[in-house]
């Protein structure tokens, strides 16, 4: 039932992307990817329950915890979408580019099915370039809404911590633009070229696999470099 909507949506034998299952309970991984779709948007997906809950971030993560980003919440993903990185063909449901701009764990504050279904997800990245704490607050929608089966919009928002940034500071977004995965753009992954760094499907996650950039995420993630904010959150408002 989980990915029937995902499946739904999708053909296949023309899409490269994965048909996927739903995966066991207890996984903590995160991955956003950079979408060239019909508008240019970030999408970011947290591992709960065996799928990638998602949501469609139309303006990119922002380091500025004055800026409150719209993340529109749509249909989950399989936890092997997180691999994906190519193209969609023109006229197919998503059709564009598809960066893996970054990835790696997350840990939620609290219990996160409880976040999730309040409305309001508090919780730490620990990934290749976003770091330190972020919430999801589930915006207010009317219940004629949600009988239709219409997406859900929620704000995406960083909380106040060493890794967050003023307005001022330039976007994170412009800054490191390249795949933490193969090192290209945009251009170069619409284009077919090859990667700077060899991966492959079946080593997603493997640091050795997926280059220095991986690895050096890798040696944050052991508890001896993680700060003292980021081995125990502790539940914040935004």
């Amino acid at each position: 039932m989980a990915l029937e909507i995902y499946r739904s949506k999708r053909k296949f034998g023309i899409t490269a992307e994965p048909r996927g299952r739903k995966g066991r309970r207890g996984g903590d991984c995160f991955v956003i990817q950079k979408h060239a779709a019909r508008q240019l948007h970030y999408d970011l997906r947290l591992e709960l329950d065996g799928v990638m809950k998602s949501w469609a971030v139309a303006r990119g993560p922002s380091l500025d915890p004055a800026e409150k980003r719209l993340a529109v919440q749509v249909e989950d993903h399989p936890i092997e979408y997180n691999a994906f990185e190519g193209t969609i063909p023109q006229g197919e449901y998503g059709g564009g580019t598809v960066m893996i701009w970054d990835r790696g764990r997350w840990i939620p504050d609290g219990d996160p099915h409880q976040g999730y279904a309040e409305g309001h997800l508090d919780f730490v990245l620990e990934g290749e370039k976003l770091h330190g704490r972020w919430h999801l607050v589930r915006m207010r929608s009317h219940e004629s809404d949600r009988q239709k089966d219409r997406h859900e919009n929620w704000l995406l928002i960083k909380g106040k911590d060493e890794f967050s940034r003023t307005g001022r500071d330039q976007d994170i977004l412009v800054e490191q633009p390249l795949s933490v995965v193969t090192g290209r753009s945009m251009e170069e992954i619409a284009a077919g070229k090859a990667g700077k760094r060899v991966w492959h499907g079946k080593n997603a996650g493997d640091p050795v696999a997926a280059g220095p950039v991986a690895k050096r995420a890798a040696k944050r993630r052991s508890p001896s470099h993680r700060t003292p904010s980021q081995r125990k959150p502790t539940r914040g408002k935004p």
